[in-house]
Formats: structure tokens, C-alpha cells, sequence
């Protein structure tokens, strides 16, 4: 593969795929150039191709990454590319230039799960899933999206696979029912279970939903509101609790004393979602003030850049934020007009 740049800063470069193969050319554009037109919308760059021959233009950074994608994708194509491998791949592309974090970057631990692909995304990702495996609690903490919850469950999945633990304990309190929670129709479980049907999705994904059916009557797996935690103690388990920002400093304390031995527990939680009562403290916030520098527990805390979604949302997420940062320097400046014609 050679890379001609012009010697000016043009915004244009020519890329030429070498060996070439004809089915993998095929296999990286995609049917009718979908996997081009998904390149082009996530890195905002043109894609003109003739053969093997990809001229590429936009901002300068940015055809530099659309090569990288075409490299890298060009290598994946010995089979047809889906949307889902080229979104995420795109994904880590565009996360490359994070900053790095303390101990993240470096190569993402490999996941004993049904998807053989599953690894961390971005360095914030890749630092979470050391944090779980080299310690016994971690907090995984910041917004929607980033994959706390998601990768939480396919570390526990991995420690149930290797052995490492028994049984896996997923809980999560059911702060949003309130007192309405007697309203809604059948037993408690089925009260709680809308609550709690993300980790039924994380499960059902990495281990297919006849397994996780099993692991269930066996005892193996375990899912329950916070409350059914009081009391108990979970030796040989991999424990996460969900929505953590949700809990009270009295069920955040009664959680992390249920850790018995030969356990580990992760705790997730978005800060800025807490749907507690006004004035009423939330768990998570005071746990990162307090246990902070306690040795044995680590915190990764995700940020907008580690949201691994449709890669046109980061564009989307860029162009409101342009919008407000726009008003707001429009009332900035009414405000500094109104105020020089006063005095």
C-alpha cells in the first residue's frame, strides 16, 4: 500500500491498495459503496475511486484518518465488511488521538464471550476493562452510550467463563418507579424487570438467550432490585450495580459491604441522570469522595469523546454544541451592548 501526498497542503491525497483483490475491493466498498458513504459521512471527507486507486478529500486530519480506515478495512474485507464492523471500527479511528490516560491505551483485554470481537473501543474503554480485571471493586462512572454497563457485564461474563467466579449478581435500585412502582401490573418481578431489562439485553447478547435461560434456573446468574441485597453476603461472585447515581449513601455503604470472598464488584453510574428526590444525597457521588484513595478500588470516568454510537452522532453532538456556543456569545455580547448604553 503507498500513500502519495502532494507537496502543498492540498486537502486531497491518493490512496493505492496493494496487493490487489478484486473480492476484497468489493467486500471493503460494500454493496452500491455503502461502506464509502459511511466513511465519507464519519470523517467528513469525499471518497472518489477508480479500482484500486481511492483518491480522498477534506480537512487534512481527516483524509489522513479515511486512509487509515481504508487500510485497515481493506485488510478486514477477505469477507463482506458489516455495517456494524465498519461503524465500530470508524469508532476507534476516530478515538486514536485521545488523550492518554494514566494507564489506558495499549492493547484491550481479550473477552471470553459469544462475541469474539468484543474489546475496548476507546483508551477510557480499554482502561476500564484493566481496572475490573487487576482490581476487586471499580466504579465506571459519565454518560449514556459509553459502554459502563455493557462491558461490566461482558467482564462478569468472562470471569464466569474462566472460572474465576461462580455466579454472576446483577442488580440495580428501581429509583424511577417511586410510589408509583404499585400501579404498574403483575408481581414484583415483573414490576421491576423494565428496570432492569438492560443487563437482560447485555446477557442475551454475549451469551445467547437459551444459556443465560439455564444459567438462571441454575442459580448461576442472578437479577434483582438493590433492596434484595440487605443481609446478604456474595462470596465467589462477579457483582455489578447499575444506575448507581440512584442509590442513597445508606444503600451505596450496604452494597459494598455485601462483597464477600473470592468476589469483585463494578459500579456504573452518569452523575448528571440522578433521579432521587430533591436534596436527597446520591450514593455514587459521596462512594468516589470517600473511597477515592482507598487501595484495592479503581475509577474510570468516561467522557463524551468514549460514547460509542452511530459515528454522525459525535457530528451531531459538535453541531449543538457550536449552535449554543453561538448563543451564547450572541447574549454575551447583547448583554455587554446593553449594558455599555445604560452606563
Amino acid at each position: 500500500m503507498s500513500v502519495k501526498t502532494p507537496e502543498t497542503k492540498s486537502r486531497a491525497i491518493e490512496l493505492l491498495l496493494s496487493p490487489v483483490n478484486n473480492k476484497h475491493l468489493a467486500n471493503l466498498c460494500g454493496a452500491l459503496d455503502e461502506n464509502l458513504r459511511q466513511i465519507e459521512t464519519a470523517l467528513d471527507v469525499s471518497i472518489a475511486r477508480r479500482g484500486e486507486r481511492f483518491t480522498l478529500r477534506g480537512d487534512s486530519a481527516q483524509t489522513t484518518r479515511a486512509s487509515e480506515a481504508l487500510q485497515q478495512f481493506y485488510a478486514q474485507a477477505k469477507e463482506a465488511l458489516s455495517v456494524d464492523e465498519i461503524q465500530l471500527g470508524l469508532i476507534e479511528i476516530l478515538n486514536r488521538p485521545v488523550r492518554k490516560t494514566s494507564s489506558g491505551g495499549g492493547v484491550s483485554p481479550a473477552l471470553m464471550t459469544r462475541k469474539s470481537e468484543l474489546h475496548g473501543r476507546t483508551p477510557r474503554q480499554i482502561e476500564y476493562l484493566k481496572h475490573i480485571q487487576e482490581h476487586d471493586i471499580t466504579f465506571g462512572t459519565g454518560p449514556a452510550g459509553t459502554g459502563k454497563t455493557y462491558l461490566a457485564v461482558a467482564s462478569a461474563v468472562d470471569a464466569f467463563e474462566r472460572e474465576l467466579v461462580q455466579r454472576i449478581v446483577l442488580t440495580r435500585p428501581a429509583v424511577e418507579a417511586g410510589e408509583r412502582l404499585g400501579f404498574l401490573p403483575g408481581d414484583l418481578t415483573q414490576k421491576v424487570d423494565p428496570y432492569l431489562r438492560p443487563l437482560y439485553d447485555a446477557l442475551y447478547d454475549l451469551m445467547g438467550f437459551e444459556r443465560v435461560g439455564k444459567l438462571f434456573e441454575r442459580g448461576s446468574i442472578e437479577i434483582a432490585p438493590l433492596a434484595y441485597m440487605r443481609g446478604r453476603t456474595l462470596n465467589h461472585a462477579f457483582i455489578i450495580l447499575d444506575e448507581a447515581q440512584n442509590t442513597t449513601p445508606e444503600q451505596m455503604k450496604m452494597f459494598l459491604t455485601r462483597i464477600g470472598i473470592g468476589a469483585k464488584a463494578v459500579v456504573t453510574g452518569d452523575v448528571t441522570q440522578i433521579d432521587l428526590q430533591r436534596g436527597q444525597k446520591s450514593g455514587l457521588i459521596e462512594a468516589r469522595l470517600i473511597l477515592q484513595e482507598v487501595r484495592g478500588i479503581a475509577f474510570t470516568e468516561f467522557l463524551k469523546e468514549d460514547v460509542v454510537r452511530h459515528p454522525l452522532v459525535a457530528r451531531i453532538v459538535s453541531a449543538y454544541e457550536a449552535h449554543t456556543a453561538a448563543l451564547e456569545a450572541l447574549e454575551a455580547k447583547s448583554r455587554a451592548r446593553h449594558h455599555a448604553e445604560k452606563n
